[in-house]
């Protein structure tokens, strides 16, 4: 039997986006990819990505927010970085691992204006789905052309 796909998705905090997307990785391709998500930093798990998660069905409310440096020995196929400052400065991983870039918007940045937390969960929302649609996508999206390698950074 082929081994799972293993995926790390990183994020400046590990709090919003890289959580939502491992839940939804292991939610919607388990047996196919094995997703975990790590930070630069650790701001701890936002309470409204955990809202947002769950009202589709998906409980990361057991997540915790880890450091990237956790991972750097482990050996991982891709790395996705799902926002600019990860993407920049996302470290080195020893062996194969392909680095992918797929940004998506901050939702804490977005709401930050907002004046009732409805408002700022319409946010949450928005990006959680946008991340459910990149995890319908995998792992073909992970290499737009199947027919090369993908580019080592």
């Amino acid at each position: 039997m082929n081994q799972p796909i293993k995926l790390l998705f990183l994020c400046t905090g590990n709090s919003c986006r890289s959580q939502m997307a491992e839940g939804w990785v292991n939610h919607l391709k388990s047996g196919l990819i094995q997703a975990h998500s790590a930070g630069i930093e650790t701001h701890g798990l936002n309470p409204l990505a955990v809202r947002a998660m769950a009202e589709s069905g998906v409980d990361i409310s057991h997540h915790r927010s880890r450091r990237v440096d956790d991972f750097l020995d482990e050996p991982w196929d891709y790395v996705v970085t799902v926002c600019g400052h990860a993407h920049e400065t996302c470290p080195m991983f020893p062996g194969k691992a392909k680095i992918v870039h797929v940004g998506f918007d901050d939702p804490p940045a977005l709401a930050r204006d907002e004046t009732t937390e409805e408002g700022a969960m319409a946010h949450y929302r928005r990006v959680r789905d946008e991340i459910r649609a990149f995890a319908e996508s995998l792992p073909e999206s992970l290499n737009p052309y199947p027919d090369q390698e993908p580019i080592d950074r």
